[in-house]
């Protein structure tokens, strides 16, 4: 790396910020302990309150959005470095939610300053967050040769790549990158993650299950801060293999026990008991008990994907007026002219819309509903698995509205990517089923 002044900050605070970073960009142990022993060490340092701003930013919680907002009102801006300097614009340019805007500075920081790992992360998570993580392959691929592999952080980095890569479609690379990363950073959540979403866009649910349990003490860890996450992964990788009681007892035995009351994560149970229930399973009183964590999260939401999710558990719990809350939220703001309008008004409000039809067993207007929305619909956000939600929907509600053509084309699709997953063969044998 090179001798720039990275942080305004004595030399005990800077190495307190770099451990904040380390943990954050892992997700793996507390950054908020370095941040805490930062501020001790150097009252007049900056960056630790930069860094616990994004973090609270990133959570898509209008509460913690709040919070982020009043801890940088006194950040003296003259005092900082070129790099707080850039975080600090981007940061405040995702509070106002302009996501768009925000990426752009810190990719054009991070020409600069290929080194900055938490403004790597940023700029992923708010890319995922506009349904762009496949731009982590090129962000990643533009850093990396700067770096060296004894650099610090040089498995992070490369995590970030492979998981990018993952994304783009490019399955094998990010295999071999993310397998490599995790060998640096066993603890590190982006790379175990990468792998695990590459198991499971090409079908290999018993190499999935392998994957998780071989390498359960890395992940499982309390310090590990997405584990809710993985526990999801694993649960798919049940579901594709057919063993529907093993992952609803990952959802009620794990996923519920750890889950944070935040919309990134509520969203994890949300689209695993659709899933399940759209199998045919029971899902007994768990949408009441799931839609209590989401009541929460009604006033003040600010993402595309977490209303989405949001407004399924409101109709799967039977809350009609909270559905109707959310909606309401969805149509404000794509008239508010703001970044992410057309993301609400071509892909959140027509989703939300076929999922209401889809519950009231309206399944052609929820199939047609959701066909049309497939050319937008990375404008939910999230990964090309989670989107995944929404085309299986559409699946089901071809099937149950006895549409034999569309069934099968839509399960054409899914077993030309996994052909050996038990839950795809069983769309085909619904489908192959239906009456011209």
């Amino acid at each position: 790396m090179t001798d720039r002044k990275f942080w305004n900050a004595n030399s005990e605070a800077q190495l307190c910020i770099e451990d904040a970073i380390r943990a954050f960009t892992l997700n793996f142990g507390d950054p908020n302990i370095g941040i805490s022993q930062a501020r001790e060490a150097d009252p007049m340092a900056q960056m630790p309150d930069i860094l616990q701003a994004w973090i609270l930013a990133l959570t898509n919680d209008s509460r913690n959005l709040k919070k982020a907002s009043e801890i940088i009102e006194h950040i003296e801006e003259a005092r900082l470095t070129d790099r707080e300097g850039h975080n600090l614009i981007a940061l405040r340019l995702a509070l106002a939610g302009q996501w768009l805007s925000a990426v752009d500075v810190l990719d054009r920081h991070l020409l600069e300053d290929p080194f900055d790992l938490a403004a790597h992360q940023c700029a992923l998570r708010l890319d995922g967050y506009l349904g762009r993580f496949a731009r982590e392959a090129s962000r990643a691929s533009r850093a990396l040769p700067f770096w060296s592999k004894d650099d610090p952080g040089y498995g992070i980095m490369l995590s970030f790549f492979g998981f990018g890569l993952e994304e783009f479609g490019n399955f094998g690379r990010a295999e071999d990158v993310s397998r490599e990363a995790a060998e640096i950073e066993p603890y590190g959540y982006w790379p175990h993650h990468a792998v695990s979403h590459v198991l499971e866009m090409t079908g290999r649910p018993d190499e999935g299950i392998r994957w998780m349990n071989d390498r359960l003490p890395f992940w499982s860890d309390q310090k590990c801060n997405n584990r809710v996450h993985i526990y999801w992964h694993k649960a798919l990788f049940h579901i594709e293999a057919g063993e529907f009681d093993q992952a609803l007892k990952l959802y009620d035995n794990e996923i519920l026990s750890l889950m944070k009351p935040v919309g990134t994560q509520l969203c994890n149970p949300t689209s695993l008991l659709w899933r399940l229930q759209t199998l045919g399973c029971d899902a007994g009183d768990r949408w009441e008990a799931q839609f209590e964590h989401w009541q929460q999260q009604l006033t003040g939401m600010v993402s595309p994907f977490n209303e989405i999710h949001g407004a399924i558990a409101a109709l799967s719990a039977d809350n009609r007026s909270a559905y109707d809350k959310i909606l309401e939220g969805m149509k404000r703001s794509a008239a508010n002219g703001g970044e992410l309008a057309i993301a609400y008004r071509d892909c959140a409000i027509p989703i939300a819309e076929a999922m209401a039809s889809f519950i009231k067993h309206d399944y052609v207007s929820a199939c047609e509903s959701l066909l049309g929305v497939m050319p937008e619909l990375s404008r939910m956000g999230g990964s090309i698995a989670q989107r995944d939600l929404i085309e299986w929907t559409a699946l089901v509600a071809a099937i149950r509205a006895q549409n034999r053509s569309v069934a099968l084309s839509l399960v054409n699709e899914r077993l030309a990517f996994r052909p050996n997953s038990a839950v795809n063969n069983s769309f085909l044998e619904r489908a192959q089923a239906l009456t011209v």
